[in-house]
């Protein structure tokens, strides 16, 4: 499974969001320049985070986008969802339950399409697990100092 950069992007900038201050406002051309990322790209990027839920903006002088809710409470699922849409690794997956024939012909989805169903289920319950302030904790955990004496 690869993300797709407008899903890769749309992590990064909210991670760096969850870095600053609860509250804080941040201007597309801030986060652009901080985590290079392309502005004209990322403006579309916000746009679908705002409308899906996950960033409210804030329009005027000091305006730009804030998380709508805490980093803890943003699943990483969510964004993906976002600004992807849902994720199937191979078509036959989308049959698998449905009673309709997939590619192979067979009724409900073959046996590559359930099997692959099962490994969605598997990576689906792993990001609804993971949020954006695990991330930014796992950063912490990597970038501390330790002092031997």
């Amino acid at each position: 499974m690869k993300l797709s950069k407008k899903a890769e992007y749309a992590l990064r900038a909210l991670v760096a969001m969850g870095r600053g201050a609860v509250g804080r406002t941040f201007s597309i051309q801030e986060i652009a320049t901080g985590e290079h990322i392309p502005l004209k790209f990322l403006e579309q990027i916000l746009l679908q985070l705002k409308n899906g839920g996950i960033l409210r903006s804030k329009r005027g002088v000091g305006g730009g986008y804030q998380l709508a809710r805490p980093a803890s409470r943003i699943k990483l699922a969510e964004v993906i969802a976002t600004v992807d849409g849902p994720a199937e690794m191979i078509s036959c997956v989308t049959h698998v339950g449905a009673g309709t024939a997939c590619e192979c012909g067979v009724a409900g989805g073959c046996a590559l399409g359930h099997t692959f169903a099962q490994l969605r289920d598997q990576i689906d319950q792993w990001l609804n697990a993971c949020t954006i302030a695990q991330i930014i904790e796992r950063e912490g955990e990597r970038s501390g100092m330790a002092f031997d004496i």
